[in-house]
């Protein structure tokens, strides 16, 4: 679970409610309300947390009890919480609170699809860092939840060479030897190839992990039989729903996909209210 929920939650409500919910003023200050979270479709649940945390913030007598918890699949029509509070928060907190679990279920519904369509081969779907801004954790959060891993965090937790630093170091053989002596101990070292010629001379040059770039589908199938165990393969670019199963049937170790985290459909959802006192 990300540590940055507080702060996250802190800036999504400065940016919606900033000082104050001119709308929500036109509700008696007394007025309790109950209302129900319901799922208009089906989806991988997730960002429970975060949704908690906006009432928490914007007033904390609002109670809310979960049915579903993150990485539960759910099903059109299904009430995921009960929220019971006064009527001012539960409507100055609604958007932000549906934002973040309509935006982090979106993005584990479709990790969940991605891993799904690969099971029972060897493939493990990674992220990417092609994410929101300021939502990377979240989002990262949200890719296990729906079963897959995550590749790097930033750029401070691993090593991936790719194109723009081999041309800057002078060759794939030279950027590997700076990495293995500039890089922290246990830091993963990835080196991206482009072709079949640059995976014999990286494997020639001790790499253990190396991203196949675009490589097609017969590409990748020699690549495997190129590395014959002596390298972790990891395929990115150009993968799709369409084409991830012939995809994974190479052998390739890990399927690298950007789509999961930057082209994100929101799962629709609605919170309901049901009476007031």
């Amino acid at each position: 679970m990300p540590k940055d929920i507080e702060e996250t939650v802190r800036r999504a409500l400065a940016e919606d409610v900033g000082p104050g919910d001119l709308t929500a003023a036109l509700i008696p200050g007394a007025t309790q309300s109950e209302a129900q979270l319901v799922t208009r479709e089906p989806a991988t649940l997730c960002g429970t947390a975060w949704f908690d945390e906006v009432f928490r913030q914007v007033d904390v007598r609002v109670s809310v009890t979960w049915n579903a918890r993150d990485g539960d699949a759910i099903h059109a029509g299904q009430i995921l919480c009960t929220l019971h509070g006064p009527a001012r928060a539960l409507l100055t907190g609604e958007r932000a609170a549906l934002n973040f679990l309509q935006l982090l279920s979106g993005t584990a519904t479709l990790a969940r699809k991605y891993v799904d369509a690969v099971r029972g081969t060897r493939a493990v779907i990674l992220d990417t860092r092609k994410t929101i801004p300021g939502l990377r954790r979240a989002q990262k959060y949200a890719v296990t939840c729906g079963g897959g891993r995550n590749h790097r965090m930033g750029l401070y937790d691993a090593v991936l060479i790719k194109e723009n630093h081999i041309a800057a170091a002078g060759s794939i053989a030279a950027a590997l030897r700076a990495a293995k002596a500039s890089a922290p101990k246990g830091v993963t070292v990835e080196i991206e190839v482009e072709n079949l010629e640059q995976l014999r001379e990286a494997l020639e040059s001790g790499a253990m992990h190396i991203l196949l770039d675009n490589f097609s589908v017969e590409e990748l199938q020699a690549a495997v039989r190129e590395a014959g165990g002596r390298a972790r393969l990891e395929a990115s670019g150009g993968v799709s729903l369409s084409n991830i199963r012939v995809v994974a049937e190479t052998g390739v170790d890990f399927i690298s996909i950007g789509d999961i985290t930057k082209n994100v459909v929101a799962v629709d959802l609605s919170l309901r209210f049901r009476h007031h006192d």
